[in-house]
């Protein structure tokens, strides 16, 4: 009996440790893999990273329609700004700036803003140099998309909003100016022009949603009102887009940024 456990010790030893080892193995590979994907997905940036759907648009100015005032002028609507994780900053109240709630519906349109335009981010040897207290001159202006938006959301939380004089386009402008994006001076006239122009649409669906009040009251009006409700379309366009062409170019810091 002793031969026969000698036997049974001396010979599966070695083929006990090779099992063993390589089941150790396929148990580290099974454990690393899981940890290995989600490292992966961890360091993918957010930024840049678009989802509608969440309502997630990293280092975009976004626009929506406003009630009434798109029906008639189908050009002007709500504006508002996104940290670089894609969650909206909007003001929208008296000392009040929204996280995450656009106040008047989905995003209809966007333009990302590229970072490329404005320095943002230091290397590595350049924060040693600021925190050693070198080369804090040349480093002092430099900022980061959210740090420039948490200034300025602290800035308008002690606001009073008024849509003629401090709104939603002040707001974004001033982020865009704190950032000297593309060198600054930007204000709610060239805001509003910069949506129109470079814009894009979400999708055809919110393009659709967004224009379609517009040519329903614009054939209604024709239809019922004729010249009458022409005359009122184009001095109600002229009055608003007036007011805030004087109040930028001719009043300085009349509308406030």
């Amino acid at each position: 009996m002793g031969w026969c456990v000698r036997v049974a010790v001396a010979v599966p030893v070695p083929v006990c440790a090779i099992i063993t080892s390589r089941l150790e193995n396929l148990a580290m590979e099974s454990d690393t893999k899981p940890n290995h994907t989600m490292m992966i997905e961890h360091n993918i940036p957010f930024n840049m990273q678009n989802d509608p759907s969440r309502a997630r648009f990293s280092c975009c100015i976004v626009w929506t329609p406003l009630p009434v005032v798109s029906w008639l002028l189908p050009f002007v609507g709500h504006i508002d700004i996104a940290r670089e994780d894609g969650v909206i900053l909007d003001f929208a109240g008296p000392n009040f700036v929204c996280v995450d709630n656009f106040t008047f519906g989905a995003v209809a349109r966007y333009i990302q803003i590229n970072k490329e335009k404005f320095s943002m981010h230091k290397s590595e040897e350049e924060y040693n140099l600021v925190e050693s207290g070198r080369n804090q001159n040349q480093n002092q202006n430099q900022t980061t998309w959210d740090s420039a938006l948490r200034k300025s959301t602290q800035e308008y939380q002690h606001r009073t909003y008024n849509i003629l004089t401090c709104n939603c386009h002040s707001f974004v402008a001033n982020n865009l100016n704190r950032m000297e994006f593309e060198g600054g001076g930007w204000n709610v006239v060239n805001i509003a022009a910069l949506i129109l122009l470079r814009g894009r649409w979400v999708s055809t669906t919110s393009m659709v949603q967004a224009y379609a009040p517009f040519v329903i009251i614009f054939f209604a009006g024709i239809t019922f009102g004729g010249v009458h409700f022409l005359t009122f379309l184009a001095f109600f366009a002229f009055v608003l887009v007036g007011w805030y062409l004087l109040g930028t170019y001719c009043f300085k810091n009349f509308i406030k940024l």
